[in-house]
């Protein structure tokens, strides 16, 4: 076997948890895991010597896209019969034989709590095998992949929960990513001090219901069940992480214990996505969230009680089987209420096996004109955050070089994209920076002298 290193090219969909998985999957295939066959990195799928598609089954004809995408990959296949494809993630999770017997052109289908195995899969493909892993394992993928090297960058994913057993009406990740499972805190902190140890000054905590954590605390720390508020304040006591953030959560698991924390714990940034879907309880019953708008607003008021600035986020969708006239017009109210700083927003997509798949849909039309209007509003709302941040002060951790002389580009405290110009700035920098004008997607500012 050749020691010349090869390519990886990995496409990733969907979520921020994908985005840590890919790097996972390139860290496990890397030359220093694998020795001599390792693979390194490139942009470039024409180059490779494997293609990974890294899949989300969130939207809808999710699936669709990655036969499409598999399909445009068979010219590279032709010209380079050793070419590697495999499939990853959401997807492959729940076709991964369809996707063997649709696309013979894919060498092995991973699912999303197996990637640890990539190794062994991809040297069993050397002789011809096609292997096939979406079982749910017993083992911790976690502690069967390698140590994460630097990567250079002051902001690091770390994945503290996984899966999900709220089972809303909509949503298709139970299926595919399992239940609720939460990693042991002691794990977490050692990853975290070895993380910071490499350079990274902001951990972002990662879970498809996040504050939902209930992990096993360290024994020298009197072990038991930690919530995710323990974990916050036992990062925050590492030293040299200057910043924490945790996404995605779920409003009924928002308990006072982590609420508190957001009032006390500086590193704990202010900035919370909190999803609600929709502002009509009619709704919220039929999705199976378990809450009402009024709790939800409630909710709202003891955040902002504890962290008075903090800055929130969520997630709406438009359309849902049953919707009316006078649902889509409470899911105004809420959002005018809360005022977002951000938020995302959806046409509803029915997802296979879903128990609102089955559902008569709402006119495609109305539902159209209802996400126009939602995203017409949170966009003015997301505006006027922005302009609301000129002339304020804010810290600004800095990430990489702007477009222009001198000018660097960071993280505010709140997550606005900030440009800026200074001395002493430069990657992993964090500093204090006046707000001197709002873009559309960015802020602008200057660096107030030390």
């Amino acid at each position: 076997m050749s020691d010349a290193p090869k390519k990886l090219h990995i496409k990733t969909y969907g979520c921020q948890m994908n985005v840590y998985d890919s790097e996972r999957m390139a860290e496990a295939l890397s030359r220093a895991n694998m020795g001599t066959g390792g693979y390194e990195l490139t942009d470039d799928p024409a180059q490779a010597d494997m293609v990974l598609l890294n899949t989300c089954h969130i939207r809808e004809k999710a699936a669709e896209k990655v036969y499409s995408d598999l399909g445009r990959l068979r010219p590279f296949k032709e010209a380079n019969p050793d070419l590697k494809i495999g499939v990853a993630g959401c997807v492959a999770q729940a076709e991964g034989e369809e996707i063997m017997r649709r696309m013979p052109l894919v060498d092995l289908v991973v699912g999303s709590q197996n990637y640890h195995r990539l190794p062994d899969m991809v040297r069993a493909t050397a002789s011809g095998a096609h292997p096939v892993d979406t079982e749910f394992p017993v083992e911790d993928k976690f502690e069967h992949l390698p140590e994460r090297p630097a990567s250079g960058r002051p902001t690091a994913f770390l994945t503290v929960q996984e899966g999900c057993d709220k089972f809303c009406a909509f949503c298709v990740v139970p299926y595919t990513r399992g239940a609720e499972v939460s990693r042991p805190a002691a794990r977490i902190l050692t990853e975290a001090r070895k993380l910071v140890e490499k350079g990274v000054r902001e951990i972002t905590l990662l879970g498809q219901n996040v504050n939902g954590y209930h992990g096993q605390g360290p024994d020298a720390l009197g072990g038991g069940d930690w919530g995710l508020a323990q974990l916050v304040r036992a990062l925050a006591r590492i030293d040299g992480l200057e910043r924490i953030r945790y996404t995605t959560s779920h409003p009924n698991d928002m308990d006072d214990k982590l609420i508190a924390a957001h009032g006390e714990e500086a590193k704990l940034m202010p900035y919370l996505h909190l999803p609600v879907q929709s502002g009509s309880d009619r709704i919220l019953k039929a999705m199976n969230r378990k809450h009402t708008a009024e709790d939800y607003l409630r909710l709202i008021e003891r955040i902002r009680a504890a962290r008075p600035d903090m800055m929130l986020s969520g997630d709406f969708i438009a359309g849902f089987p049953g919707e009316t006239d006078a649902d889509h017009q409470a899911t105004l109210d809420l959002i005018a209420a809360v005022g977002y700083g951000m938020a995302y927003s959806f046409k509803y997509s029915p997802r296979p096996g879903t128990p609102a798949a089955d559902r008569a849909p709402v006119d495609a039309a109305v539902a159209d004109a209802r996400l126009q209007e939602l995203q017409a509003l949170i966009t003015r709302q997301q505006r006027a955050a922005q302009e609301g941040m000129v002339g304020r002060e804010v810290g600004v951790l800095f990430e990489k070089p702007g477009r222009l002389p001198g000018q660097w580009v960071g993280k505010s405290d709140y997550l606005h994209a900030v440009h800026a110009t200074g001395e002493g700035l430069g990657q992993g920098v964090l500093a204090r920076v006046r707000i001197t004008a709002s873009a559309p997607n960015s802020l602008a500012g200057e660096r107030i002298s030390a």
